[in-house]
């Protein structure tokens, strides 16, 4: 594998118009992916997740803009893409896989129709017996039984787990070197679930494809990912490898989330519970976002933005304190295919 990532994203800012003037969604963001290798985007509703990722494909949502800040994709600066040379790049070089399959396929066209698109829009093949023998074999590979003759169906005659299922064939139809899954398994069950993941992983060993898993379940990134990014309120606060973070968190927010994980063979009656709610855009005041809810916060916590710093194994922490809590000690999380 290169040492260059496949995408590298520095020091991303993007606002959105408020009451008050632009407020920021996302604050100082950076990190990277390696070929091979998923990185998982954890945090609560709101800390700017979805809007990240889809800043990378240059669509983030209405009246929301990209400030400042470099997107990097194979070390090609993707802000300085034009319109037209973004759109070429969805789909042949960048997928994204969407929560709900269903805001993703047409439910007015086939199944075939919106695969058979991409061979022809992003490839340019002519044949029309090419494209569907492909689109075959792409429905065969993810696993849709009898896929010749599924091909004239329509979306809602899909369960939604094959509808998933047919949303990662179209975005796997070009190869894309990065693929981007958000919340890719919330609506499905746990079954379902667990066999898309392991479907997702199979296509990246065999492809090398990076991909950005954002999800709200630990036990996902416990079980799928290589390294784990923890955002809060618009800010990267810890970032690193999984088994590190999660054996060793520095962030008492990363702690948080990590308490409040059931665990398997646990005596525990109760859960960790985080005081208060995360500052909505706008609001948020100086100093350490996370201090109005931590417990350890002190007076410099309060005053000004701690700087990320580097540590050992690879890890960065945004925190004017931080300090190492051992999970060790404690049953551990269960991997995503317990």
């Amino acid at each position: 594998m290169s040492n260059e990532p496949v995408l590298a994203i520095d020091d991303l800012v993007v606002e959105a118009p408020g009451a008050n003037g632009r407020v920021r969604l996302v604050d100082g963001v950076s990190f990277s992916v390696h070929a091979g290798r998923t990185l998982g985007l954890v945090g609560e509703s709101g800390s700017g997740k979805s809007v990240t990722c889809l800043s990378v494909l240059g669509l983030p949502p209405r009246g929301v803009r990209l400030k400042s800040g470099r997107i990097l994709l194979d070390g090609v600066d993707l802000r300085d893409k034009t319109p037209a040379e973004l759109n070429a790049l969805r789909g042949r070089d960048i997928g994204m896989i969407l929560q709900d399959p269903m805001t993703s396929l047409n439910p007015l066209l086939t199944i075939g129709r919106q695969i058979t698109e991409m061979f022809r829009y992003r490839e340019g093949v002519t044949s029309r017996a090419e494209r569907e023998a492909r689109a075959i074999e792409l429905l065969r590979r993810v696993r849709i039984p009898a896929p010749e003759s599924r091909l004239k169906s329509y979306p809602h005659q899909f369960s939604g787990g094959m509808r998933q299922r047919v949303a990662i064939a179209m975005n796997l139809a070009c190869n894309p070197r990065l693929l981007i899954a958000d919340e890719p398994t919330t609506a499905l069950d746990i079954t379902v679930r667990l066999q898309i993941l392991d479907l997702l992983r199979e296509v990246q060993a065999e492809r090398g494809t990076a991909i950005v898993l954002v999800t709200h379940d630990l036990h996902l990134v416990r079980g799928y990912c290589d390294d784990v990014a923890v955002m809060y309120a618009g800010r990267i606060i810890e970032q690193g490898p999984v088994e590190e973070v999660f054996a060793r968190p520095r962030h008492p927010y990363t702690k948080g989330l990590l308490g409040a994980v059931p665990r398997l063979f646990s005596l525990q009656h109760r859960l960790t519970v985080i005081p208060g709610h995360p500052p909505l855009p706008g609001s948020i005041a100086e100093g350490c976002r996370f201090a109005p809810r931590c417990p350890r916060a002190q007076a410099d916590c309060l005053s000004s933005y701690p700087a990320t710093r580097s540590l050992d194994a690879g890890r960065e922490v945004a925190c004017w304190h931080p300090q190492e809590y051992d999970v060790t000690a404690h049953p551990p999380l269960a991997t995503a295919t317990t």
